[in-house]
């Protein structure tokens, strides 16, 4: 033991200046944790008919995005849809807002909703409606997934689960990130229904309809 000798550097252990200092570095014990942020959230509204707007003004209400991206095809319509959205905001949560027939705008969006579609006639049947439906998502789908590779898709344009597996097809998305609306608002008028008869809150009624949004539905 006596003959063993002493070390005195990181050079007698054979390790380079430079090398040790990147390896033994000073620890701070007052250092202050980075606060986490709330994450940035844009949403896009492809459509802004009735179901659109209604989508659009349940979601600002929930304070739930930081922008709001309306793409459409009647510019002087969804215009005016924009700044009826925009001036309400006096009210709501600050967001950004906007409004284009240019897909631009919703680049790098969370979520992209789609509600664009022509509606059934009486004379029509849903093979009839899904293919006039089929010809608009071919057009807007791959649009979407070019400019917000990253998104999540919600599909409620009818017949919805026909075009929710369209979507994934058209998309090339995993199917965990393309999402249709199906019969949530079957059970929501099964639910209403039901309260009313009962002379109830509809919020106290736990009630689903499942199958598929049309004519094949079954109560639960």
């Amino acid at each position: 033991m006596g003959d063993m000798k002493k070390t005195s550097s990181l050079a007698d252990l054979g390790v380079d200046a430079d090398i040790g200092k990147s390896i033994f570095k000073k620890i701070y014990y007052h250092a202050v944790m980075d606060t986490p942020t709330k994450s940035y959230t844009k949403i896009t509204i492809v459509d802004v008919g009735n179901v659109g707007m209604a989508i659009a003004q349940t979601i600002l209400t929930q304070d739930i995005v930081e922008e709001l991206a309306l793409i459409g095809t009647n510019f002087d319509k969804f215009q005016g849809e924009m700044l009826d959205l925009q001036h309400a905001t006096a009210f709501l949560p600050r967001v950004q807002i906007q409004a284009d027939t240019d897909y631009a705008i919703t680049a790098q969006s969370n979520l992209c909703i789609i509600a664009a579609g022509s509606q059934q006639n009486p004379r029509e049947t849903r093979l009839d409606l899904l293919q006039h439906n089929l010809n608009i998502f071919r057009s807007i789908v791959p649009k979407l997934v070019e400019k917000s590779s990253g998104c999540l898709l919600l599909v409620v344009t009818n017949p919805v689960d026909v075009l929710t597996y369209i979507t994934w097809k058209l998309s090339g998305f995993p199917p965990n990130r393309v999402i249709g609306s199906g019969t949530n608002l079957d059970s929501s008028r099964f639910r209403f229904l039901l309260a009313d008869y009962l002379d109830v809150n509809a919020q106290d009624i736990q009630a689903y309809m499942v199958g598929e949004h049309g004519d094949s539905l079954v109560a639960l």
